[in-house]
């Protein structure tokens, strides 16, 4: 009898986690059967930009070990750069020592995912800044990439850039625009961060459409639910999104190889997070079908 195909690797995200303790929350997404997390780097959990990351990275990684959890990491911390300013400076700011700030984030994020062994580093583009021309925004945004990537691939973390709603590169036609002004990167070193809410939010195709049209990218995958045309993160079950097919999706794209996890995305949700981390595995669990080994 031929093995079991591999199953979705489930996890949950810090971001919706900022009450806990970054130890506590990792215990707690073990405990409950998580197979990792979404580490999104900010003041509360290994801040990057506070003394000896180095080996406050090392701690994180043993305990990550211990605890037998994969990691992605994730840089969509709100004020991490800026306190007064969302997400901001980003990739697209029009002063150059800004975009050079948030490019010195990512290729701190990269040395921190080498050191956490992650599957992937996760970034996105940023709004397009008033009286920009796109063309203008396409071309900081590759350029500002450039180092990234060539780091990202230096240290064999993939970079997983994710379409985000209102961004300069908000869908998955747009990944493939700066695939282009890239040179056609390998895919190895530059991917996706597929949102699951995402798709259902603003792409033409269904949520598993989405999935498999992405799978030669796909490096990280987030997931919520969502309602079409309103980019509001939501428990399972107030939103549309018809998960069975979804995670029939994902389970055909980790079975034709894809490594990284699942994790689910609320960031506004941390007043509630310990049962969301534990009804939201449970709800992914039971929506699930089980999937057959081949026979012999």
């Amino acid at each position: 009898m031929s093995p079991r195909p591999p199953a979705v690797r489930f996890g949950y995200g810090t971001n919706g986690l900022t009450d806990l303790r970054l130890d506590d929350a990792l215990a707690l997404l073990a405990d409950l059967g998580h197979d990792g997390v979404g580490l999104t780097l900010d003041h509360m959990h290994l801040d990057p930009l506070a003394p000896d990351l180095p080996a406050r990275t090392a701690a994180v990684a043993r305990r990550l070990d211990a605890l037998g959890l994969g990691v992605t990491v994730e840089t969509g911390a709100r004020y991490v750069l800026d306190p007064r300013r969302k997400h901001g400076p980003s990739l697209l700011d029009p002063d150059p020592e800004a975009r050079a700030a948030r490019v010195r984030l990512l290729l701190r994020a990269v040395r921190v995912a080498a050191d956490l062994g992650a599957h992937a580093v996760h970034c996105f583009s940023g709004i397009t800044p008033a009286d920009t021309p796109d063309e203008t925004a396409w071309k900081r945004l590759a350029s500002s990439l450039t180092p990234v990537l060539e780091a990202a691939a230096a240290a064999r973390v993939p970079l997983a850039i994710e379409p985000e709603p209102g961004h300069l590169l908000a869908t998955l036609d747009d990944f493939h625009t700066l695939r282009g002004l890239l040179g056609d990167p390998d895919p190895r070193h530059l991917g996706l961060t597929l949102d699951i809410g995402h798709c259902q939010c603003l792409e033409p195709a269904p949520p598993a459409d989405c999935v498999r049209a992405a799978a030669p990218w796909l490096h990280h995958v987030q997931i919520e639910d969502m309602r079409r045309g309103v980019h509001e993160h939501l428990p399972f079950g107030d939103g549309e999104i018809d998960f069975p097919p979804v995670l029939a999706a994902l389970a055909d794209v980790t079975a034709a190889g894809y490594p990284g996890l699942t994790v689910v995305e609320l960031p506004r949700h941390s007043h509630a997070g310990p049962e969301l981390a534990r009804s939201s595995l449970a709800f992914l669990r039971r929506h699930s079908a089980p999937r057959e080994a081949p026979a012999c």
